[in-house]
């Protein structure tokens, strides 16, 4: 079973080079997209809260699904442990980027066997998340006696994501 590569093979935030072809435009299409690894995208109770708290990126980056899914688990975890469900906890990005890999292209002198390859399209890896600066990853509602709890639960799912990120409360 091949492994997942690092994160910091498809950190930076750029756009993938795609197939363009105006008279077969079906060959443009990215064929067998895995599926997302994010079980939820919203968790909790659905309320009134006193407090709203954001997740907000620092930098522009891509963050793997499995990335997106451990943050919200240790999130989640950590406010179940303590406050059981009285908080609401909403993932609000979508990870329609897909991740593509020349399997081939992993191994050591990979640049002898490629030396006039441009645009290797490869095979779909994963899917990630294109995140700009000051966008909004997390949003926590949560009552204002639970705000530490609030601020240690994103410490812990900051842990798990590439980038930086500042919380803020509203």
């Amino acid at each position: 079973m091949a492994k997942l590569r690092p994160g910091r093979c498809v950190r930076e935030k750029k756009r993938p080079w795609t197939r363009e072809s105006r008279k077969k435009p079906r060959e443009g299409y990215v064929k067998g997209v895995p599926p997302t690894r994010i079980r939820r995208f919203v968790t909790g109770t659905k309320k009134e809260y006193d407090m709203s708290f954001y997740l907000v990126s620092n930098s522009d980056l891509q963050v793997r699904d499995n990335a997106l899914e451990a943050a919200r688990v240790a999130i989640s975890n950590y406010l179940q442990k303590n406050i059981k469900q009285n908080f609401y906890l909403v993932l609000r990005k979508y990870p329609f980027q897909v991740l593509r890999e020349h399997k081939q292209a992993a191994v050591a002198g990979a640049d002898r066997f490629f030396s006039g390859m441009r645009h290797a399209f490869g095979k779909p890896a994963g899917r990630a998340v294109i995140l700009n600066k000051g966008e909004i990853l997390f949003e926590l509602k949560i009552d204002k006696k639970y705000e530490k709890l609030a601020k240690e639960a994103f410490k812990r799912a900051t842990a798990k994501l590439p980038g930086d990120y500042k919380f803020v409360a509203v």
